[in-house]
């Protein structure tokens, strides 16, 4: 499928400071698009300007296709009455976007997970049955692209879960295109078909999960009793690239093949060996490449 979603230098600026500075973003239709970054990074900036929520200081976005295309937004806390229902509470947007109908109001709670609600207020829900009311809200008009901004962020792994399964399902059965941001990396990257790494206000890099497989791959990870003893010795043995990451342990790129090997020479070189397995670069392990620090959320 083609782009739904593009930006062309989208640029938001405030006082002197540039929150979002020449942002090419590329958003296929009928995926899920991970934007990530830490706070302050320029995401909801990002996100508020593409849902039409702030104006762009300079460069543009564009919508493609069906000029109904629409966009559904959850940025923030959801704008639900506590009084109300979920069905009210939906009502009430249906209402104002013109397409109010009682079966359309049930199949939107379905479509949620909130079917069986009944007349409870929606003030004494959880926050994750919150969040599923929001992501309702913003599928009201039936907009083919929603943008969520950390809807997973404070719920507890039950309520990920939910969360989780809410968002396959709009995109395996409605269609629905998901733009969504999140700190739980862990969690996204069970979601997400591509993404964006947003830091400082720029876009670093856009990559999708077959790219992040290409570009990182598998690695061996040793633990020893003598790391910069082993390390020389790796070295020697023709490894070049390897190295003792941020946890202390050492990381060799391409000698999958070779762990039996390197596990025979490091012992009879007199080094214990706690550790020695194959992993998986994840994509927090990348998202720490490309922006070169912590990720402290």
């Amino acid at each position: 499928m083609g782009y739904i979603l593009t930006t062309q230098n989208l640029t938001k600026t405030y006082g002197k400071k540039d929150a979002a500075k020449n942002i090419n973003i590329h958003i296929k239709e009928g995926e899920i698009y991970g934007l990530i970054g830490r706070n302050g990074a320029g995401k909801t900036t990002v996100m508020r300007v593409l849902s039409g929520l702030s104006s762009a200081t300079s460069g543009t976005y564009e919508l493609h296709g069906d000029n109904k295309i629409g966009v559904g937004v959850l940025i923030e806390s959801p704008g639900i009455f506590p009084n109300m229902s979920a069905a009210e509470n939906l009502r009430l947007k249906c209402i104002a976007m013109g397409c109010n109908d009682e079966a359309y109001i049930e199949n939107l709670l379905k479509t949620v997970g909130l079917e069986n609600t009944g007349n409870k207020k929606a003030g004494s829900f959880s926050l994750g049955m919150r969040q599923r009311l929001g992501i309702g809200l913003s599928l009201v008009g039936d907009p083919k692209i929603i943008i969520l901004d950390e809807p997973i962020n404070g719920l507890d792994p039950q309520g990920i879960v939910e969360i989780r399964q809410t968002l396959e399902k709009l995109k395996e059965e409605k269609g629905v295109t998901i733009m969504i941001s999140s700190h739980i990396l862990d969690e996204l990257s069970k979601l997400a078909d591509s993404y964006g790494i947003i830091h400082e206000g720029e876009l670093l890099d856009e990559f999708s999960t077959e790219e992040l497989s290409d570009r990182c791959g598998e690695y061996v990870k040793i633990n020893t009793d003598n790391n910069d003893k082993a390390l020389s010795i790796l070295k020697q043995m023709g490894y070049d690239g390897a190295m003792v990451d941020n946890d202390g342990v050492i990381r060799v790129d391409n000698a999958m093949e070779d762990t039996i090997a390197i596990n025979k020479k490091l012992v009879n070189s007199d080094i214990g060996v706690r550790e020695l397995s194959i992993k998986n670069t994840t994509l927090e392990d990348y998202y720490l490449s490309v922006t070169g620090g912590n990720h402290n959320g």
